[in-house]
């Protein structure tokens, strides 16, 4: 008998689909209110965690490619969003921090992230959640081993 892939049965599909459809939504709120788009807002994320990392870096802890990485920051740089240094060592690599202005669109949006992450989580027991998490680093790790071999 033959497999038979059943996309919308399909874990990696699903996976895609649920990570597309939150993160378009709460983007729907944070374009709209602030001009920023996903890739922005995940560049603006990662400098207000970690400041001081170069486009490289940042594209690394995102997930997103490089060329995404470098029009976000381009755009946030040409928007007074984020500073660029360049480190005195090695001129080609830049060192990215939030501006003042880049700081409070983050304070702003992680405030109505962190609200739109506790009504999505909403009907969801904090059991059930552990459990998502659990399985979720389990699948992270899982997929890792898959990669590197």
């Amino acid at each position: 008998m033959k497999d038979e892939l059943i996309l919308e049965q399909f874990l990696p599909y699903r996976l895609a689909v649920l990570s597309h459809t939150v993160s378009t939504t709460i983007a729907k709120v944070y374009e709209k209110k602030f001009g920023v788009s996903i890739p922005e807002w995940r560049v603006i994320a990662i400098l207000g965690r970690f400041p001081g990392l170069s486009a490289v870096e940042v594209a690394d802890r995102t997930m997103l490619d490089k060329v995404a990485v470098s029009r976000a920051v381009s755009k946030l740089i040409k928007n007074g969003r984020i500073d660029r240094e360049f480190a005195d060592a090695d001129r080609r690599r830049s060192i990215l921090n939030l501006s003042m202005a880049g700081q409070a669109v983050h304070n702003e949006i992680a405030s109505l992230a962190l609200a739109f992450e506790r009504e999505l989580l909403q009907g969801i027991s904090s059991e059930d959640y552990e459990t998502f998490n659990v399985v979720v680093e389990r699948l992270l790790e899982r997929a890792r081993q898959l990669g590197a071999g």
